[in-house]
């Protein structure tokens, strides 16, 4: 299938170059935000860990007293302005990623389809912001940045052919500031490359903010509902971290709206799902306990985030 798809990805890869010489000759610039600028991306189709990498890039620089903000897409959503994502939004009109990262980050967030909008209405809402982070957008070349980071999942890239004959985006390997991959074998032999990886926590929480120990759940049936884009991964950390009997799953599509969902166990039964599904899910299930992934980055990587932010800092007048 792979090969016979072949001819459409060399398709693929023209009007890619096509895209991106404007850029390559000076014709056109990103637009610059004023402050630095992370890009936290990948070069597959799919998910690959990009949003707890922001969550945790934001938590990071708001310790180190850095004043972040984050910008998206918000793909999947039912509008398409530019507006700022709150805690309390519908997932439909910010999408469910934004949603999900003004509810966990404590930072604000903006969604547009050109990232320097959101930006620019970003900074003009919260003047405070000295830091942008980019969620996706590593082929968003309209918005220059400062700091690329790509993320990949287990798989790596796969087949290493482009849309659609395989999983690539655009062509592998390409410089960026570090790569953060989740598999034992990094895909790239091109230093930054840093190993990171996610874990189960020990407690889950639902729509009313009470928590549970998932270590309470094992000696009962549990129904686990995932639509992201590797549901078996959160189902494997829930059996094997935790211990539980999951009596039922669904994997679902992911950035599924949950509009029509329906549980396949009996109602008494708990059902587990994502963070990232909980802000969908709760409007009809409030009684879902979310888990929120621990995200693991090395030591490595927070000090090489700090020297080139340090350098990126103004100097004090």
């Amino acid at each position: 299938m792979a090969c016979a798809l072949l001819p459409l990805s060399l398709l693929y890869r023209a009007l890619l170059g096509l895209h991106r010489l404007p850029y390559a000759l000076g014709f056109r610039r990103g637009g610059q935000a004023g402050i630095p600028v992370i890009v936290v991306g990948n070069v597959i189709a799919g998910g690959a860990g990009k949003t707890p990498v922001t969550l945790a890039l934001a938590r990071h620089l708001r310790d180190g007293g850095w004043s972040p903000g984050i910008v998206s897409r918000g793909y999947g959503r039912s509008t398409d302005d530019c507006r700022e994502a709150r805690p309390d939004s519908a997932p439909a009109d910010v999408g469910d990623e934004p949603a999900l990262l003004a509810r966990a980050s404590g930072v604000p967030v903006f969604v547009a389809r050109k990232r320097i909008e959101a930006v620019q209405a970003l900074r003009a809402r919260h003047p405070q912001v000295d830091v942008v982070i980019s969620d996706d957008g590593l082929q968003h070349l309209a918005l220059a940045r400062d700091i690329e980071l790509c993320v990949f999942n287990d798989d790596g890239i796969g087949n290493g052919w482009l849309l659609p004959a395989g999983p690539l985006r655009e062509p592998w390997p390409r410089p960026v500031t570090a790569v953060l991959h989740a598999g034992a074998a990094c895909p790239t032999p091109t230093p930054p490359r840093l190993p990171c990886s996610a874990s189960c926590p020990a407690e889950a929480v639902n729509a009313q903010g009470e928590r549970i120990a998932l270590s309470s759940l094992r000696a009962q049936p549990v129904e686990a509902v995932a639509a992201v884009a590797r549901p078996e991964g959160f189902f494997s950390m829930l059996t094997r971290e935790q211990g539980l009997t999951l009596e039922h799953v669904q994997a679902l599509p992911d950035h599924y709206n949950f509009e029509s969902f329906q549980r396949l166990g009996r109602n008494e039964d708990p059902l587990v799902c994502t963070e990232k599904d909980a802000v969908k899910l709760w409007r009809t299930h409030p009684q879902a306990w979310a888990v929120a992934l621990q995200l693991q980055l090395p030591a490595d990587f927070w000090a090489l985030l700090d020297e080139r932010l340090q350098a990126l800092r103004p100097c004090p007048a």
